[in-house]
């Protein structure tokens, strides 16, 4: 019993050096969204412990939940955690405001939690939240700053929707709206080395063109390049979203950033044969492989792309139809399919 307060002291020591200068390398580990948009969930504490016995080294907060930030005290989880979008037009009036969330949604979990990002919204770029989202960033970069909080990025996350052009992927260009808040926020992220999270789903992509849009191509699963661009070779979609994200990006002048996947899924069920278990399991255990074998893209060989599942569980108060059906688990905690 005498070693507990000793484990307990590292885990901390960990957390705190992580946050503060970032020196604790970031873990190739797949990470899952911890949605919680269902009245049938279990308790954060037995999600926690889900995560950890399945190997899930990496958790997406949608928003500041206090019982799962209870939970992931000492558990050696990376945490990426979300601000709410309707906080968002509060908290860019006012850095008291921004100080305040700071001050109840992370600090007293410094010690304990390990943070890797802070995002500002959620797939609200391109849309009338947009402009609140560089404010609020530069508010929460000063008070990292200030505290010496290094180790924590600040950033926000787009959707797919973001992008006016994605074919072919060097094409890569945001839509006009969503450039007009882009180039300031990607500035952000080039001077401070933080990286743009971003949705990536194949899925709706493949389900919404299935006669143009071959479904190996969607689920990794083709033995031979699809898509060629130039000199680069395209044998999946997620590659080829990611590289038109990149593309994007240089040209609001962001060549050096890099991104997040802090999406990407397929559903098991809710659209025919769209959706079965079997395509859900044959993508993401592929996507999990992807991530984890730090191959990169045809764009950007090599790097490592850090992704998230989404999602951990089946989420029942989810609009009817896919959506409720994109989990890992069942809200009894045992899989939909195997993935882990």
């Amino acid at each position: 019993m005498a070693a507990v307060p000793w484990v307990a002291l590292i885990l901390s020591f960990v957390a705190t050096i992580h946050n503060h200068i970032g020196l604790v390398e970031a873990s190739p580990d797949i990470g899952v969204c911890y949605g919680m948009l269902g009245d049938d969930l279990p308790a954060a504490t037995e999600v926690v412990n889900l995560y950890k016995t399945n190997g899930i080294g990496k958790m997406r907060l949608f928003d500041p939940n206090p019982a799962a930030l209870e939970a992931l005290r000492g558990k050696e989880i990376y945490v990426s955690l979300g601000i709410r979008n309707e906080d968002l037009l509060q908290l860019a009036g006012s850095v008291d405001a921004v100080n305040s969330w700071f001050a109840t949604n992370v600090e007293p979990y410094l010690n304990d939690i390990v943070f890797n990002y802070i995002s500002v919204g959620n797939e609200v770029i391109p849309g009338s939240l947009g402009i609140y989202v560089l404010p609020v960033m530069q508010s929460l970069q000063k008070i990292l700053d200030d505290r010496n909080l290094a180790g924590i990025k600040v950033s926000t996350v787009v959707p797919g929707s973001a992008l006016g052009v994605s074919f072919p992927p060097s094409s890569g260009e945001f839509t006009l709206e969503a450039s007009s808040v882009m180039s300031g926020i990607v500035a952000f992220l080039a001077q401070r080395g933080s990286p743009l999270l971003i949705n990536v789903y194949p899925y709706f992509a493949y389900a919404s063109d299935p006669v143009n849009i071959r479904l190996d191509y969607a689920q990794f699963t083709a033995t031979s390049p699809v898509v060629k661009d130039g000199e680069l070779s395209y044998q999946n979609l997620f590659d080829a979203t990611v590289d038109s994200f990149l593309a994007a990006m240089e040209k609001v002048g962001g060549a050096n950033v890099d991104v997040v996947v802090s999406e990407s899924g397929w559903p098991s069920d809710g659209n025919g044969n769209f959706t079965t278990p079997e395509l859900a399991g044959t993508y993401n255990r592929n996507f999990l492989k992807h991530i984890t074998s730090n191959i990169g893209t045809p764009k950007r060989p090599g790097a490592y792309i850090e992704g998230y599942i989404f999602a951990m569980f089946n989420e029942n108060q989810k609009p009817e139809g896919v959506e409720q059906h994109f989990g890992l688990f069942h809200p009894n905690m045992q899989p939909v399919y195997p993935v882990f």
